[in-house]
């Protein structure tokens, strides 16, 4: 039996059987878009509709007599007004246009979904560190649940994490830093880079906490804190990590910022500081500020190894004893100090012993501020002088009992040139501007507690005050007040808080070199010459001047 072949449709004809319901297709929708508006009209007279059967079947029996009249009564009137067949169409249809609309609400996308992302990859990336072969109930193991993982966390309104308490197991080796940093660098990475976290290790309970910080304000200009003689502000840190807040003018407004404070004098602890960073990190600008709160109480003895001329703005102001950038004026403006130091020891000592408290001219404080001693150290060398920083041992040794600090900032280049007597009595420490980890350990004594930012400000660092905990720091604007491409408001700032000029008292004469000098101090002048220093008389109490010996 010969078999019948199909039919031409069935063998040729599905190129334009999908052709022609593509063409249906396309016209359904074109016709759909154009009686969009009459198909939403009939839409609306039907829900129209059905609500009045719903309201007539709701109204009892007896009331629907009434109502009919009511309603026959509102369409006479309106045929009866002029132009009212066709207000009334027109209401009819802004009704049933309206009842028609598409309710149907658009999908709303879910804000915890890509958060809930985030915290799945950040509990899979943890798991080859938290997880254990042979663990019967593991907290970490691909395609667990997280929420066990981490029992509380926040976003912020960008949709980044900022708090995030995570629990690990206790076979993890949470007591060494090695595995320690491993975490913290991983959670930093994985939480979004250019930010600061503050890691909280909790070993009792097996958590760690991972807070987000905010920038610290870095435009705060120089003013006068709110601080008591001997104490000094380093700059300002988080809210909660010291137990006070100092008023500070920010602008037009005023807010209350936590200090580092660093106290000074008899009983300090900490009596020397020492500042590490690179270049255009702010050194300079932390020893600016330290001299305007010195000038305060004391008298100030700059050493400016930069040689840039950053504290010409300290020359001849009251209470600034030398501003030297020469290696002659600095050997023999550090031997007055260490003679000076000397002498208010023996002061102090007879003092004592005689029953008699320390003498007036002992008890104001003397400060030597080095930038760079290290340049003056290769100099020093290349004429075969004295290093000037063997000079400091009897001001670091014996200065917290003299009332003299010293203070010493240096580049990260040229910290080995540093000697032992600057390292050993230096507790208080400063690192500023872009530092790894290692580098602050190596400086402070302990690393620090949050991740390094991407960009640093100058002036931006981290702080130690002896064995305390380390800090995050944001040292004042404190610019050169000569500096033209800082701003007028800062370096106003900085002149505002300046002393006054030292005026020369009456019966003083000039000598060659421009500086006044009494009669009797050019007596003494002669009578020391050869160690550099002279005895000024001031009609407030007496005190050591250098004279450098420049010759």
């Amino acid at each position: 039996m010969a078999r019948r072949p199909l039919p031409r449709i069935l063998t040729t004809g599905g190129a334009q059987l999908a052709r022609s319901r593509e063409l249906a297709r396309t016209a359904a929708d074109n016709a759909t878009d154009v009686l969009h508006p009459l198909i939403v009209i009939a839409r609306g007279l039907r829900r129209l509709a059905a609500a009045g059967r719903r309201r007539w079947a709701q109204t009892p029996k007896d009331r629907r007599g009434p109502v009919l009249f009511l309603v026959g009564s509102v369409i006479l009137v309106v045929a009866m007004v002029p132009y009212g067949p066709l207000l009334a169409a027109l209401t009819v249809t802004a009704a049933a246009a309206w009842q028609g609309r598409d309710r149907t609400p658009p999908p709303s996308e879910d804000p915890a979904e890509p958060r809930t992302q985030r915290l799945v990859a950040l509990y899979e990336a943890l798991v080859p560190y938290f997880s254990a072969a042979g663990d019967p109930d593991p907290l970490y193991a691909h395609g667990g649940a997280w929420q066990k993982a981490f029992p509380d966390h926040r976003f912020d309104d960008s949709g980044r994490l900022c708090h995030l308490v995570i629990r690990y197991p206790a076979h993890f080796t949470d007591g060494e830093p090695e595995a320690r940093a491993r975490i913290e660098h991983l959670l930093a990475a994985k939480a979004g880079r250019g930010r600061e976290y503050l890691f909280t290790w909790n070993e009792e309970d097996n958590e760690l906490a991972v807070t987000a910080l905010a920038p610290l304000p870095h435009g705060i200009p120089a003013q006068r804190f709110v601080t008591a003689p001997g104490e000094t502000v380093l700059g300002f840190t988080d809210p909660g990590e010291v137990p006070r807040t100092l008023p500070l003018s920010f602008g037009e407004e005023q807010r209350d910022v936590p200090p580092v404070v660093w106290r000074t004098g008899l009983r300090s602890t900490e009596p020397h500081l020492l500042a590490l960073g690179q270049p255009g990190s702010g050194t300079s600008t932390l020893l600016r500020s330290i001299a305007l709160q010195a000038l305060r109480h004391g008298d100030v003895l700059v050493v400016d190894g930069g040689g840039t001329g950053e504290y010409a703005c300290l020359t001849g102001r009251d209470g600034v004893l030398a501003v030297e950038c020469t290696l002659g004026g600095v050997l023999a403006s550090l031997e007055w100090a260490a003679t000076e130091t000397e002498r208010r020891l023996v002061a102090v000592n007879r003092a004592r012993q005689a029953g008699h408290p320390p003498p007036d001219d002992t008890r104001r404080p003397l400060w030597l501020l080095l930038d760079r001693p290290t340049a003056f150290t290769h100099l020093a060398a290349s004429d075969g002088r004295k290093d000037p920083q063997t000079l400091l041992q009897m001001p670091l040794r014996h200065g917290r009992a003299a009332n003299v600090t010293v203070v010493v900032a240096e580049q990260f280049d040229s910290a080995d040139a540093l000697c032992d007597a600057v390292r050993q009595h230096t507790r208080a420490r400063v690192v500023l501007g872009p530092a790894t980890p290692e580098q602050v350990k190596a400086v402070l004594g302990a690393p620090p507690h949050t991740t390094p930012p991407a960009a640093v400000p100058p002036g931006r660092g981290y702080a130690r005050l002896g064995t305390g905990p380390v800090h995050r720091l944001q040292v004042p604007a404190t610019p050169d007040p000569y500096d033209d491409t800082v701003s007028e408001e800062l370096r106003r700032a900085v002149l505002d808080l300046l002393p006054p000029r030292t005026t020369p008292p009456d019966g003083e004469r000039v000598p060659e070199n421009g500086t006044p000098v009494s009669e009797e101090t050019a007596k003494a002048a002669e009578a020391v010459d050869a160690v550099g220093t002279v005895e000024t008389v001031d009609a407030s109490m007496t005190t050591k001047a250098a004279v450098p010996d420049r010759s």
